[in-house]
């Protein structure tokens, strides 16, 4: 290793542990601190975010930089330090147009908001939230004001969560799924709906977490470099690869609730603990975008944890976990059940068919929010509006509307929706691929064993970190670019039968 390479690899694991510092801080807020530490957590998690900042934009690192441009040219894509460098030479010139003070502020605000909105919404409280959003926006306009080559505010803001992206590449393939995905929506919903009764009983929370945690430990989740705990809204958070934690809410009057947002949370962490080792403290130990991490949340809650093969194996023993809730329940109504698809108010309960609608309204908002088309004050009256054209319903509050998702309230707006949707085409691409890799895979989950699955994923996308951008990874992985192709026809195989749709009924121009 060079003295360059080695000065570099001990500035960014600094910089790395300041990160993790405050990654620990916001674990506790969002699991275990009183209410009474909100203010001075928000202090502290700007303290630590101005000194990171600091030392990320140090001139220090841009010499460093220079020299190792120099070392590193005509080598392989494969090379883990020229990779190295391209990363933190794109965080680097991102990170120095932005103001050390204003990212204390931006996390400042963060906490204190996020501490805000746990009492806010199960108040139905948007008032109180209104000065704080107003104010989110606000300091997201001025960071995308850091960016004036962009073409718009959100610009920066996505490419931040899933580089390589833009508000108009994320409108225009919205546009062509959105033109595929209401016609599959309005044939689903023109038919009764499963019937999910089964579901919404009693089921004390310890034995809901004890059937979670035992499902993830066949997933590949180690405990040793894990834990689980409850939180308002579910997260998974890496402290290093040695420590990757997950949190679940539970409902005790919904069987499944508690176990797919654990499968869901168990997949990022999946990803996390996949990573190599030797790229512990440095920038590739990362996910390659918010939308590759979520291919992975939701391929192993829904393509894997909704799946019939799942089941077969692990139905008999839910029914053994809960006798009295489902052992007079067949599979088929069960399997039924967590496949329900109908217009909904909750994106995070929403079913596979619908779920991107919702995203795409959020994204919309964003845009409009950003670009002053959209006063925050109006923002209630305009989700409503949405919600009842886009999905078919109108929700009867702000809790359950506006107030819904914590993302506005715990970080900027921008770039904080489209990754959904990016993960639900990339899971179903990984997982189509792994199949074709591994033909045996859907028998073994009948058989409850993961490991093909996981262990396809560990090599061809897990391993490598932030190593290659996105699209460089969904290309490795699967032999072709990220399309909507092999998400619709994997929406198309497995409802079709389910709901008996015919062909015919899919016309691209139809309303929902």
């Amino acid at each position: 290793m060079s003295a360059p390479l080695a000065e570099l690899k001990a500035r960014l694991l600094e910089i790395n542990d300041l990160g993790a510092a405050a990654a620990v801080l916001h674990w506790d807020q969002a699991t275990y601190m009183p209410a009474g530490g909100a203010e001075a957590r928000g202090r502290q998690m700007a303290t630590l975010g101005r000194l990171a900042h600091e030392k990320s934009i140090a001139p220090e690192i841009g010499r460093l930089l220079d020299a190792l441009e120099r070392e590193t040219a005509g080598r392989s894509p494969e090379d883990d330090d020229a990779a190295l460098v391209r990363i933190v030479r794109r965080e680097y010139e991102r990170a120095r147009r932005v103001p050390p003070d204003f990212v204390a502020q931006m996390s400042e605000h963060a906490a204190l908001s996020y501490q805000a909105w746990t009492a806010a919404r199960p108040a139905d409280d948007f008032l109180r939230m209104r000065p704080l959003l107003e104010r989110t926006v606000e300091l997201s306009r001025r960071y995308a004001d850091f960016f004036p080559d962009c073409a718009t505010a959100a610009d920066p803001h996505i490419d931040a969560s899933d580089p390589g992206m833009t508000a108009a590449t994320v409108r225009a393939l919205f546009s062509d799924l959105r033109a595929r995905l209401v016609p599959l929506v309005r044939a689903i919903t023109a038919r009764p709906p499963a019937d999910d009764a089964c579901l919404r009983q009693h089921a004390p929370e310890a034995e809901q977490l004890a059937f979670g945690q035992r499902v993830i430990e066949r997933y590949g989740f180690d405990f040793a470099r894990g834990r689980q705990d409850k939180t308002h809204h579910p997260f998974m958070m890496k402290f290093s690869l040695g420590d990757v934690r997950i949190t679940t809410r539970v409902r005790e009057d919904d069987l499944t609730d508690a176990l797919f947002s654990t499968l869901h949370e168990c997949g990022h962490a999946l990803y996390e603990q996949g990573i190599r080792r030797d790229l512990e403290g440095s920038p590739l130990a990362e996910g390659a975008s918010a939308g590759v991490h979520e291919s992975q949340s939701r391929l192993w809650e829904n393509l894997v944890g909704r799946s019939l093969p799942f089941w077969e194996h692990f139905y008999p023993r839910l029914q053994a976990a809960f006798p009295a809730q489902l052992g007079a329940v067949p599979l088929d109504t069960f399997h039924r059940a967590i496949n329900r698809v109908a217009r909904s108010l909750i994106r995070t309960d929403a079913d596979e068919v619908t779920y991107n609608l919702h995203v795409m309204l959020r994204f919309d908002f964003e845009l409009d929010l950003l670009e002053g088309r959209l006063a925050v004050r109006d923002l209630p009256e305009a989700w409503r509006a949405r919600m009842q054209t886009d999905l078919g319903v109108t929700p009867p509050d702000d809790r359950d509307g506006v107030l819904q998702d914590v993302h506005w309230f715990a970080g900027p707006v921008g770039g904080q929706f489209q990754g959904y949707t990016l993960g639900n085409l990339m899971s179903a691409q990984f997982y189509a691929a792994a199949v074709r890799a591994r033909p045996d895979i859907p028998a073994d989950m009948a058989r409850g064993e993961f490991g093909a699955l996981h262990g396809w994923l560990r090599e061809n996308v897990y391993q490598h970190g932030a190593k290659f951008t996105p699209a460089e990874l969904v290309e490795r992985a699967t032999g072709a670019p990220m399309g909507i192709e092999p998400y619709l026809d994997y929406l198309w195989r497995k409802y079709q039968p389910l709901y008996g749709l015919e062909p015919g009924e899919l016309s691209r121009s139809a309303p929902l």
